[in-house]
C-alpha cells in the first residue's frame, strides 16, 4: 500500500463519533497524536494551536458543568457562527441531522429528542477525554484558518492510533464559561472542541456515514 492509500484509508475510516466507551486514551498516544499533528502548515510558520486536554475526574467535572451552563445560557461564541447555510450547504446539513435522528430512532418533527440529542454535545457524547482549542486573536481568521488544519490532522492521527474524535464547534458556543472554568486569557479565542476517545460499535449514533460532494461539484477546472 502506498502513502495515498493509506492516507485515504485513515480519511473515509474517520467519522464523528457521538458514543465513547468510558476507556481512558493512554497519554503516550495523546501525545503521539499531538506529535503528528503539529506538523501541518500555518501562515509564516506561526503554529496558532493551543490545546487544553482534560483526563480522568477533569473530563466529568468539565462535562457536568458545561451541561448544566449550555441547558441554561444563550450561545456565545468567540467566532461568530454562519449566517446561514444556503442551497447545497443546508441540504448536506440536514441531510446529516436527518441521519442521525434515524439512526437513533427519533422522529421526524420530534423536536423533544431532536433537542435532547443536540445537548449530548454537552455531555461530550460520553468521552473521557476533551481537547479544547484555542488560538490568539490576533492573527484572527487566518490563525482560525491555519488551526482548522490542525484540527483535522490531529483527527486523522487519531484515527490512525484506534481513537475516535468528534470536533464540536457547539462546545465554542460557551465560550465565556470555557474561558473561566479553564483560565483562557481573553488574548486568545475558544474556536472549537476535540472530544475523544474509543468509539462504542454497538451504539446507533455511530451507525451511519455521510456522502461526500463529488470531484465535479468541488473542483472548477481552468485549461486557457
Amino acid at each position: 500500500m502506498n502513502d495515498y492509500d493509506t492516507l485515504l484509508d485513515l480519511l473515509q475510516a474517520r467519522f464523528s463519533c457521538r458514543a465513547f466507551l468510558s476507556a481512558p486514551v493512554p497519554q503516550d498516544d495523546i501525545a503521539k497524536i499531538v506529535a503528528a499533528a503539529r506538523h501541518v502548515p500555518s501562515w509564516c510558520n506561526a503554529q496558532p494551536w493551543q490545546l487544553i486536554i482534560t483526563q480522568g475526574a477533569a473530563t466529568d467535572t468539565f462535562r457536568t458543568a458545561l451541561f448544566e451552563t449550555a441547558s441554561k445560557t444563550p450561545p456565545s461564541p468567540d467566532l461568530p457562527w454562519p449566517e446561514g447555510y444556503p442551497g447545497i450547504y443546508g441540504d448536506r446539513r440536514r441531510a446529516c441531522g436527518f441521519q442521525l435522528y434515524e439512526a437513533v430512532g427519533i422522529k421526524k418533527g420530534d423536536r423533544a429528542a431532536s433537542g435532547a440529542q443536540m445537548m449530548e454535545n454537552y455531555k461530550l457524547f460520553g468521552a473521557p477525554h476533551v481537547a479544547i482549542v484555542t488560538a490568539p486573536r490576533a492573527l484572527g481568521p487566518y490563525g482560525a484558518m491555519d488551526t482548522g488544519g490542525f484540527v483535522t490532522a490531529f483527527c486523522l492521527a487519531a484515527q490512525s492510533l484506534g481513537v475516535a474524535t468528534i470536533p464540536q464547534a457547539a462546545i465554542a458556543a460557551q465560550a465565556p464559561f470555557v474561558r473561566d472554568h479553564f483560565n483562557v486569557p481573553e488574548d486568545k479565542m475558544i474556536l472549537c472542541a476535540i472530544s475523544f476517545g474509543y468509539a462504542d460499535p454497538d451504539h446507533p449514533a455511530n451507525g451511519f456515514r455521510t456522502e461526500r460532494a463529488e470531484l465535479d461539484d468541488i473542483i472548477d477546472w481552468r485549461n486557457t
